[in-house]
């Protein structure tokens, strides 16, 4: 009668007992990943403990500010540098070898089904696509773990969210989870592990499923995730680390709530400031944007970018919006350059950048000024996010940001 968060927590409890929702628990962590904005506090925590470092379990990825934009991100760059090599940790991404946090940690094979994983970022909840429970904690915590190899959790309530049928075109798994926040709000899920299932979730790419387990903590989730299938291992064959054992709810689980949705009435969704519940159909908005913005943990994967260049393709980027293109890692970029992508971004009149976690939140490569208004592919659209507190972010699915690139307004693709 367990569900996959259940069994997840009860397989690393170090009691090796079986656990129920609200039960508080210490356990194994199989990895905790740490970034530039995080990693530098963590390190001074762990400092303090005066313990030896499993190292082995810890992942350090430079992504935020990166390359540095400023004297102080350069400061905190060298002082993660000089971190990983004093305790020699041998997974660390420095840029050209990385990218984003949470793409490097799946694209490199530490994310696997039945794995406990955590990050000292809250979008480690990403992980949940390929079967694992993973969840954001703080550099604190993340200390801990580089402590002991522990941390303690409380077990949380699942809910249960069926998606069944055919998603419409250009409705992917950024319209599907913006559709389900727009639902249950940006507290629906608040310390709940959510479950997905139905026969449109299993006909979603992993680069999908990774989306909607990413925005999962938009609703206030401890985890998303989704159960592994043959889609899955094919994804991690040749991939993965180690070996990993798949975990599955019994089918008499115990689940707080089911949500069901039918997949054909989704339509390309776009959510409004200043909240990621705040949800309307693409068509049903006529907006004015400065700037087009595709990138991100969220939709920043090759799947992406083929999507956004199958639009733009043969045609031009409005002349009064500025459309930037942020390939998540160093492998989408190169992937991106092997199939001819980037050359259709930079004749419709993109600007292509490195990998980074940049403007998503507000720190580079995009950040906007007062009253200017953006329509991205990010996960949050709070005030202040993407710049100053006076501008707009609105989130959408990068479909809807290559053709409102082109139209200059916020627009549906089909559309165009």
């Amino acid at each position: 009668m367990a569900t996959i968060a259940e069994k997840i927590l009860s397989n690393r409890s170090v009691e090796k007992k079986k656990l129920g929702a609200g039960e508080i628990t210490e356990c194994e962590v199989d990895y905790l990943m740490v970034n530039d904005v995080t990693g530098v506090p963590a390190f001074e925590v762990f400092e303090e403990l005066g313990m030896p470092m499993i190292r082995e379990k810890v992942i350090v990825i430079a992504d935020h500010y990166v390359p540095n934009k400023d004297v102080p991100s350069a400061e905190q760059a060298k002082r993660l540098r000089d971190y990983a090599i004093r305790y020699g940790i041998e997974n660390y991404y420095w840029p050209g070898f990385g990218g984003v946090c949470h793409q490097v940690m799946i694209e490199e094979g530490f994310a696997a089904p039945g794995r406990l994983i955590v990050g000292a970022d809250s979008h480690t909840c990403s992980y949940g696509a390929l079967g694992a429970f993973s969840t954001g904690i703080g550099s604190t915590e993340a200390a801990a773990v580089m402590a002991t190899g522990k941390l303690w959790f409380r077990v949380p309530e699942t809910q249960r969210f069926i998606v069944e049928g055919e998603p419409g075109r250009y409705v992917s798994g950024k319209d599907i989870i913006l559709h389900i926040i727009g639902d249950i709000g940006v507290s629906g899920s608040l310390y709940k592990a959510q479950e997905f299932y139905g026969s449109a979730i299993r006909s979603l790419s992993i680069a999908d499923r990774i989306t909607i387990c990413n925005m999962a903590v938009e609703a206030g989730a401890k985890a998303g995730i989704i159960p592994p299938d043959d889609s899955t291992f094919e994804y991690l064959r040749g991939r993965v680390r180690g070996v990993y054992t798949p975990v599955y709810a019994d089918e008499d689980a115990e689940y707080e709530d089911t949500f069901t949705y039918d997949a054909s009435e989704i339509p390309p969704t776009v959510a409004r400031p200043f909240l990621p519940e705040n949800t309307i159909p693409a068509r049903e908005l006529d907006v004015a944007i400065d700037q087009a913005y595709l990138g991100s943990c969220t939709n920043g994967r090759i799947e992406d970018l083929r999507v956004a260049a199958s639009i733009l393709r043969g045609r031009k980027v409005s002349r009064d919006v500025r459309m930037i293109i942020v390939p998540a890692s160093q492998k989408v970029y190169l992937q991106a350059l092997k199939e001819g992508l980037i050359e259709v971004f930079l004749s419709a009149g993109a600007f292509v950048s490195g990998p980074t976690c940049g403007a998503c939140l507000g720190g580079y490569m995009g950040v906007l000024g007062e009253g200017e208004v953006c329509v991205a592919s990010t996960n949050r659209n709070f005030i202040g996010r993407m710049g100053h507190k006076d501008s707009l972010v609105y989130l959408a699915s990068p479909a809807v940001v290559a053709a409102s690139a082109i139209r200059g307004r916020i627009t549906d693709p089909n559309d165009l």
